[in-house]
């Protein structure tokens, strides 16, 4: 997906829009399918528009709240590795034998499961907890 501002030359308004790739864009202001959300002209077209990126010397401040939550991440993460067993890519399968088979364990389990597996089990009455990882080396 690519995002582009767009300009309509008829009444100036400037606005966004989300395109497959950057040949689509191309292609659907070939076919004239591409109108303003104001005053529907055809007369749209892309501006100039600058990625947007974040660097370790981009703003202090920022980069001080981002490593303040990554820590706070780090802790939580050492906790669940101290108190509960880690199972990996095998934590659907896992987490039903607990629930259907009250194959209880001494521990809580942890592991890695798809979007896809999380809505499965979800859709089976099954509650997970998704929580955000980061890795040990520093990006």
């Amino acid at each position: 997906m690519i995002k582009y501002k767009l300009s309509c030359k008829n009444c100036e308004l400037v606005f966004d829009s989300w395109f497959a790739t950057s040949k689509e864009y191309d292609k659907l202001k070939k076919k004239k399918l591409l109108n303003c959300l104001n005053c529907n002209s055809l007369k749209v077209e892309k501006t100039l528009m600058a990625p947007k990126l974040i660097n370790k010397n981009f703003d202090n401040n920022t980069n001080k709240e981002l490593q303040k939550y990554k820590n706070t991440i780090k802790k939580y993460q050492t906790f669940i590795k101290k108190n509960y067993e880690y199972v990996g890519e095998k934590f659907p399968q896992k987490v039903r034998s607990i629930h259907y088979n009250n194959d209880k364990k001494e521990k809580g389990i942890y592991g890695t499961a798809s979007k896809k597996d999380l809505e499965g089990l979800r859709e089976e009455g099954i509650e997970t907890q998704m929580i955000p990882w980061v890795e040990d080396k520093d990006n």
